[in-house]
């Protein structure tokens, strides 16, 4: 059933209902099979936006909100259910934070292999006031997951757009449609760059000035003060009414079915056996919900160059969310403090001692209490933190065979591999002989 409606969006999808809320217009659609979603075709709006509705999304209700003060998010930004009980309320705002505004997504393939062309593409899109021949690109090499660009006009890139193109399969690692939502989220709650548009094999969002912080600064007290206070405020972000289960167990095993399955027999002599790693997987999944580690929601891939310091405002600002997510308090804490030792050149050495992440763990403590706290919630925190430390191990590890096997970025995931599980089962035993305090 095809449907015209204004900006000149024609949309061939099967009409479920309209619903008029005061002076607001909506169209909601529920496609009752993958064949009945067409493609949004589309032609430019006064606004500048383009709209794809593209027929490899999941089935789900697609909802989009036509009226000229303000756009709702697109299907795979949507929020949750308290929106939508808001909504059915007939209240004009919903509770939380400012809805996060639509995001178009734009019918673009980039080359992963010859970035620019495509870049370009989209910028003409995103800001066609600019001149081609003045726009500036910049590579950025430190990622082991995605490819990135900036693009930018001025010296100074007050006005930069990132270009992010998804690394080679990828999708068997990261839910692309939950990296979106998680981005959103996060920018509702101040806490992300704007998120300028989805294609067809990445995003690009807004360049975050600030430097991006290295092993020697992270465990700089100023600094991990900061980034303290910055993870409680995350780990503060409701779920929305409902009961979240952590994420952990669920892509762990993932992981690992794709580890067993499909790269086993290329596996090098310096990694574990498989029926090892399947034990090993079995006594985390047993030991850790014991501890009693609060689920929140969590950025889950806190290293160095995720975090930007803005020292002008005095502050930091995490990036990258693909791996965001409701799961283990501790798990967050235990994984940033992994990532001391650095990516290209690891060096456990660096491991923040005892009485550096008791000051860490105070801070972030009386971030999120909002007064002080006694040793013994201290002590408690850093017991679990440092047992999720190892499951913060075994995940990465599996995440680098996965890489090994098929990504196209310079970097040697199998040696990556091989020292996380190294240091899994070096400093399990003392670790596993942590008690909790009385």
């Amino acid at each position: 059933m095809a449907i015209y409606i204004k900006h000149e969006i024609k949309l061939n999808v099967t009409l479920a209902a309209f619903q008029l809320l005061d002076s607001h217009m909506w169209l909601v659609a529920t496609a009752l099979d993958r064949t009945d979603i067409g493609h949004v075709h589309h032609r430019r709006s006064s606004t500048g936006q383009s709209w794809i509705l593209d027929s490899n999304q999941d089935r789900r209700l697609v909802v989009e909100r036509f009226l000229n003060r303000r756009q709702a998010p697109c299907p795979q930004c949507s929020w949750g259910m308290e929106e939508k009980a808001a909504a059915g309320a007939g209240c004009r705002e919903p509770p939380g934070p400012p809805r996060a505004a639509a995001v178009p997504c734009f019918g673009i393939s980039v080359d992963q292999d010859d970035i620019l062309p495509g870049a370009l593409r989209l910028i003409r899109e995103l800001r066609p006031h600019w001149k081609p021949q003045q726009v500036r690109t910049k590579r950025f090499t430190d990622g082991i997951t995605n490819k990135l660009v900036a693009c930018y006009v001025e010296e100074d890139m007050r006005d930069c757009v990132l270009v992010r193109v998804y690394g080679e399969r990828t999708e068997l690692l990261v839910d692309r449609e939950s990296e979106v939502r998680n981005f959103q989220l996060l920018r509702a709650h101040g806490c992300a760059p704007k998120l300028y548009c989805t294609f067809q094999n990445g995003l690009c969002y807004e360049y975050m000035r600030g430097m991006a912080l290295g092993p020697e600064h992270i465990r700089e007290p100023r600094l991990f003060r900061l980034i303290a206070l910055e993870m409680a405020k995350i780990h503060t972000i409701h779920a929305n009414g409902s009961l979240p289960k952590p994420i952990l167990w669920h892509k762990m095993h993932n992981y690992f079915t794709l580890v067993k399955n499909e790269i086993n027999p290329s596996l090098s002599a310096d990694v574990p056996e498989v029926e090892v790693l399947e034990r090993e997987l079995a006594w985390l999944k047993e030991h850790l919900p014991q501890l009693d580690s609060p689920v929140v929601f969590c950025h889950n891939d806190l290293l160095c160059k995720n975090i930007i310091y803005d020292s002008t405002k005095g502050h930091v600002r995490f990036i990258d969310y693909e791996y965001a997510g409701y799961n283990y308090q501790a798990f967050d804490i235990g994984n940033h403090f992994n990532e001391f030792a650095g990516v290209n050149e690891v060096d456990y050495c660096r491991y923040p001692a005892r009485e550096t992440q008791l000051q860490w763990l105070r801070y972030y403590l009386q971030a999120q209490k909002g007064m002080a706290v006694t040793p013994r919630e201290v002590e408690r925190l850093y017991v679990q933190v440092n047992k999720f430390a190892l499951a913060s191990h075994f995940f990465w590890a599996l995440w680098a065979l996965i890489q090994s096997q098929f990504s196209t970025i310079d970097f040697n995931f199998l040696r990556y591999a091989v020292i996380r599980f190294n240091q899994y089962f070096k400093v399990k035993p003392q670790v596993s002989a942590l008690e909790m305090p009385k």
